[in-house]
């Protein structure tokens, strides 16, 4: 089973058992990636709140990560592996509060439906170690009309 497929039918089961979008997260981020660590591992390297949004799907306060301002060139990286997620050049002040990029690097992420709230989100995660980024949204800039709108908590910046 691919991890698509994997992601797709543990979301659809877990909403059917009545897990929700938050049971089908944590079923998903225990599922099959390069990186593994147990939950004790997790919480051993991440602050309560980047375990929350990382591992759990939280979201952090608006406007509250200096990543939001950073302007440099450089690499946006997975604060859970490291894996490099989103270029610089992809950043764009979206006025939402959270770093906002139009475009992923390629294999760098994956998605999944979100229907926790009273619309359908399309939620991101780093497809190396399977922990929660943000979500994206079709209000974005040219080239592509997307806003990947990322927790800053879930991010690292390395500089070019």
């Amino acid at each position: 089973m691919n991890r698509r497929h994997f992601l797709t039918s543990t979301f659809l089961g877990a909403t059917a058992f009545g897990l929700g979008a938050r049971g089908a997260l944590a079923a998903y981020v225990s599922g099959d990636f390069e990186i593994k660590r147990t939950e004790a591992e997790w919480r051993k390297m991440l602050s309560d709140t980047e375990y929350a949004v990382m591992r759990e799907g939280d979201t952090e306060r608006a406007f509250t990560s200096p990543l939001n301002d950073e302007d440099r060139a450089g690499t946006f990286t997975c604060k859970g592996c490291d894996q490099p997620l989103y270029d610089a050049a992809t950043k764009f002040e979206s006025g939402t509060g959270w770093p906002s990029f139009y475009q992923p690097l390629d294999n760098a992420v994956e998605t999944m439906p979100d229907n926790s709230l009273f619309f359908r989100r399309t939620e991101v995660h780093c497809d190396r170690c399977g922990s929660h980024l943000g979500h994206v949204f079709d209000d974005g800039p040219e080239p592509t009309g997307k806003r990947h709108c990322i927790n800053g908590v879930s991010l690292k910046f390395v500089a070019a």
